[in-house]
């Protein structure tokens, strides 16, 4: 039991960490923050059309990265946003024109200064992510954004 509870403290206090949380940190519980989220992500619409160079198959590996890796703990379930981050599933950008050349970057470089948000995006979100691992996250949120 006490492993448990040390390695649920853990994961809020990475989970936290890499998305600036900030003051609201004080506030939450290991429970809180450490929980997988419940959904699945947002999924890719069937009618969009991707960017050039940009497969179904990147946009799996995005969906499965965006699961797995600590996107969600800011954007939360199915991209909707919340107090620290904006929604990626809807065509409404704060800090770029949503193209996918500038998702990509955004992913890359971070977003230091959001325009609405307290919490500030590090690179990667805080993740150690490869190229292709950044395209590929890169596909699934033009995915989610840019369907009809």
């Amino acid at each position: 039991m006490r492993t448990i509870q040390w390695g649920a403290l853990l994961g809020a206090f990475l989970v936290l960490g890499a998305c600036g949380g900030g003051d609201q940190a004080a506030n939450q519980t290991p429970a809180d923050t450490a929980a997988a989220p419940a959904a699945q992500p947002a999924a890719p619409a069937s009618n969009v059309t991707l960017p050039p160079g940009v497969t179904p198959e990147m946009v799996a590996q995005g969906k499965e990265i965006f699961n797995s890796n600590i996107c969600w703990s800011c954007h939360q379930q199915n991209a909707v946003g919340g107090p620290l981050a904006p929604a990626l599933n809807d065509t409404v950008w704060l800090n770029i024109d949503g193209s996918y050349d500038a998702i990509v970057s955004t992913i890359k470089t971070g977003v230091p200064q959001p325009k609405q948000h307290p919490a500030p995006m590090p690179p990667m979100g805080g993740a150690q992510l490869t190229e292709e691992q950044i395209k590929a996250l890169a596909a699934y949120v033009y995915s989610i954004s840019h369907g009809a």
